[in-house]
């Protein structure tokens, strides 16, 4: 594939070499947990255990890889892909600036699980640039993005977050003295959530981002019928480190699942394209929409959230939005984030008003999915 090909294009052909021994275009599903050595500790490539390298996982790597601009790592889940990049970068004591609207199993992670081991995190609205940066200390070892944020989808200025980020982060370095609490940077790595913008809206590593995170169980995969997760990265050396977390914990796609992510990638361009029509059509009705308020759209995409006092009664009354946690997939899902998806932000600073509804606008005919929504708020 040409270095300067497009991104439609690059969704059909990432990842997509000829098999070597007979020419298949699509690449094999090698399901195999281990491979045969020509001579003791001698292999062929990477592979010599399944943990460790397989080929069609590998194949996926790249493609994801080639998307984003980096160097692409794959996992089991989007939280085993941010468990492992969190733990390649921090040391103990280390420190983690979060979004105040965030996926809830982020804040879990962190909040429940690597609090224990000695990380502290503090959470700021990072459209605000400067609470981003009195947030910085010099023990902070990332500051995680998502933009746009999940559930009510604020955008963040990625290119002048990482620029104030770098700011601070030199300020404390020369007031203090004091060595970097990441091992791969003398400040803060940057990491952006890029799942709910895709690399067909936003390519975060070139506006200065140090990695990008993806579930690929949403919109990269798109059908809804596997979990996965990705990690991007620019540097070699955290490349590698995060790979070593990939081995040594073990939280790897098998390799039907990877062929399943790279088949639903291939169409990538196509299905956004369609979320984003529908995000535009459903928002704008719900604009106009007796009781709707808040209406959240970032004008592109399909992700779509609002609030109404019958929150409840209108997730349980839709008829094509089907009632159920996940998104990006070809069909359209609705759900109330405080009783789902959220519930493990519940009293903390990113906690989600109990009334809002979070939609997933699929494929669909965009007229159709207005009408259910008609039908459903009109009771």
């Amino acid at each position: 594939m040409p270095d300067d090909a497009r991104i439609a294009t690059r969704t059909v052909h990432a990842g997509l070499d000829p098999d070597p021994t007979y020419g298949s275009i699509v690449p094999a599903i090698h399901q195999t947990s281990t491979y045969v050595q020509p001579a003791p500790g001698q292999f062929v490539g990477d592979f010599d255990y399944s943990r460790s390298a397989n080929p069609t996982r590998t194949a996926l790597e790249n493609a994801i890889g080639q998307l984003e601009g980096g160097l692409a790592s794959a996992f089991s889940s989007g939280l085993a892909g941010e468990h492992a990049l969190i733990t390649a970068v921090a040391r103990a004591g280390a420190h983690v600036v979060l979004p105040n609207d965030l996926y809830g199993g982020t804040y879990r992670l962190v909040d429940s699980v690597l609090t224990r081991w000695g990380l502290s995190y503090a959470i700021v609205d990072q459209r605000d640039l400067d609470a981003v940066a009195a947030a910085i200390r010099p023990e902070t070892a990332l500051v995680w993005v998502e933009t746009p944020t999940n559930p009510t989808l604020n955008v963040v200025d990625i290119a002048g977050l990482v620029e104030v980020v770098r700011g601070a982060a030199a300020t404390l370095a020369r007031e203090d003295g004091g060595g970097a609490a990441s091992r791969f940077a003398p400040g803060p790595l940057v990491v952006v959530d890029n799942t709910f913008a895709t690399p067909i809206h936003q390519r975060p590593l070139e506006l200065g981002a140090d990695a990008v995170v993806h579930s690929t169980t949403k919109y990269l995969g798109g059908h809804s019928d596997v979990v996965g997760g990705a990690v991007v990265v620019r540097d070699e050396e955290l490349h590698r480190a995060v790979r070593h977390v990939q081995n040594a914990v073990g939280a790897v796609p098998g390799p039907f699942d990877c062929f399943l992510l790279h088949r639903g990638l291939r169409t990538l361009h196509l299905r956004v394209a369609q979320h984003d029509r529908n995000g535009a059509a459903v928002s704008e009705y719900l604009r106009g929409a007796a009781g709707v308020s808040e209406v959240h759209w970032p004008g592109f995409g399909g992700m779509v959230s609002f609030r109404h006092p019958d929150a409840v009664r209108i997730a349980s009354s839709t008829a094509i939005f089907s009632l159920a946690e996940s998104l990006g997939g070809v069909e359209s899902l609705i759900e109330v984030p405080q009783a789902m998806t959220h519930q493990s932000v519940e009293g903390s600073d990113a906690a989600v008003p109990a009334d809002l509804v979070r939609l997933s606008c699929g494929v669909e005919d965009p007229a159709d999915l207005v009408a259910d929504l008609e039908r459903a708020i009109a009771g």
